[in-house]
């Protein structure tokens, strides 16, 4: 009971050693380089569909449905390394999930039509759904339990840096484009070259990172008390198990379909209405691209500013206020300011707005962090984590079809870009509903703030 007690007095890192601080590090770095990945692909998506469409295809269609196949893969891969992970070991199987997202992001820079782009998008996304689960249980496993809230929702936190990383590679090839130094409309395989840098993390890992004492332990006792390492099996055949893990998927659906159906199809709106106005201006053809990328880029930057600082803010009220009180307050202020967001922005004065939603949407995935590895024991806190976090995906890998078969009905007739940028708003609006699914499974979740890690 003492933990977040402690917590509130004390900065969480104050008794943490070197190895724990690398430990902190290298998970950290992981999911940052994950979240980078998955961010050029939002940002070079819409470039990207105009590369690789043939003529009359809608690029915001079919960015949705390579968005959806990537979440698929995702959600895959979270439920294959996460049971790899508490059977064979968290430190291995993060160096595995690294090496494949950053290589596969890589790869995408050389699709040569849309098909073979959704192929890497697929094989990126289970390289990116494993590293959460094996990066929140190597932490949850190897600090001390009091520095366990306060690290995992840094660990989260710094995803935004990666975002934010992202951004500054998206303005900097735009730059770069609009001055001619790289082919205008080719910016978006510099992106994903980008991508693959993280592969050489995978180096660190391998030399230093060693399996947490805790899973050893409880492996070797396991064993002889046959007690089963990420199984399914065991995660929900054990009624103790099954409720936390089906009603926290159902908590994770929300804030996931809510981030990727709706929040992370904000550069398509920014990018439109940014190149309605610099049309508007009169600015020549040529520059428009690369400027229309520039100003996405500024957005992903601001975006993210906010999912940090939200992010932050969540982490505190978890372990001021509890688990639940912050999820509930943290759902209500990622609908409203989804709503606001998509109905409200007009242009670049609007970009403060992006920060708003930004963090409203992201702090609930700290909340993720900290709460979901509290749900499980040693023998299932991969498995647990990974199976709330991303077997939902494969129902948030409908969001960008639904919302993108809302939007088609919402402009049927429209002709102007004008109208059909209002359907867009629409069908986003509509779509924001979504949090309220997580403040109804909140409702029969335990709250978890002062309580030990369960075990078996």
């Amino acid at each position: 009971m003492q933990s977040d007690t402690a917590h509130a007095h004390t900065p969480w890192y104050r008794d943490l050693t070197s190895y724990h601080w690398f430990v902190f590090l290298v998970a950290s770095l992981a999911w940052l380089f994950d979240c980078l990945d998955q961010q050029l692909f939002i940002l070079a998506r819409g470039k990207a569909m105009e590369a690789l469409l043939p003529a009359g295809w809608d690029p915001k269609l079919y960015g949705g449905y390579a968005t959806s196949i990537f979440v698929a893969g995702w959600a895959m891969g979270g439920l294959i390394f996460g049971s790899l992970g508490d059977r064979y070991g968290r430190a291995k199987m993060l160096t595995i999930t690294v090496l494949i997202y950053s290589v596969c992001t890589g790869l995408s820079a050389f699709s040569t039509g849309w098909a073979d782009f959704a192929a890497y998008r697929f094989l990126t996304g289970l390289g990116v759904g494993g590293v959460f689960g094996l990066a929140v249980a190597l932490v949850a496993d190897t600090l001390p339990d009091r520095s366990r809230a306060g690290a995992l929702g840094m660990l989260q936190a710094l995803s935004a840096v990666g975002n934010v990383m992202a951004g500054i590679v998206s303005m900097v090839i735009g730059s770069l484009e609009s001055r001619g130094t790289i082919p205008a409309g080719a910016g978006w395989r510099s992106m994903f070259l980008v991508g693959a840098i993280p592969a050489f993390l995978c180096v660190f890992i391998q030399m230093r990172l060693k399996e947490p004492e805790k899973w050893v332990k409880a492996r070797e006792v396991g064993r002889a008390a046959g007690v089963k390492f990420g199984s399914y099996t065991a995660l929900l055949g054990d009624a103790r198990w099954r409720s936390p893990a089906l009603l926290g998927m159902v908590l994770c659906v929300s804030g996931v379909i809510g981030l990727w159906g709706i929040g992370f199809f904000s550069p398509e709106l920014v990018g439109d209405v940014i190149k309605a106005s610099l049309i508007k201006e009169g600015v020549p053809e040529a520059e428009i691209a690369g400027r229309q990328q520039y100003w996405i880029g500024i957005n992903s930057i601001v975006q993210n500013l906010g999912a940090f600082v939200g992010m932050l803010l969540f982490t505190r009220m978890a372990q001021g206020m509890g688990r639940k009180p912050a999820f509930a307050v943290g759902y209500v202020a990622a609908l409203v300011a989804t709503v606001a967001y998509f109905q409200l922005f007009n242009g670049r004065g609007d970009i403060w707005m992006s920060a708003i939603m930004g963090g409203c949407q992201l702090a609930l995935f700290a909340g993720f962090a900290i709460y979901l590895p509290e749900l499980f024991p040693t023998s299932l806190r991969s498995t647990g984590t990974s199976f709330c976090y991303n077997v939902g995906r494969f129902l948030a890998a409908t969001g960008p079809f639904t919302m993108g078969s809302l939007q088609a009905a919402l402009r049927a007739g429209a002709e102007t870009p004008e109208a059909k940028l209002a359907a867009f708003r629409n069908a986003c609006s509509y779509m924001s509903v979504v949090f309220l699914l997580g403040l109804v499974a909140l409702a029969f979740l335990p709250e978890t703030k002062g309580r030990p890690l369960p075990e078996d």
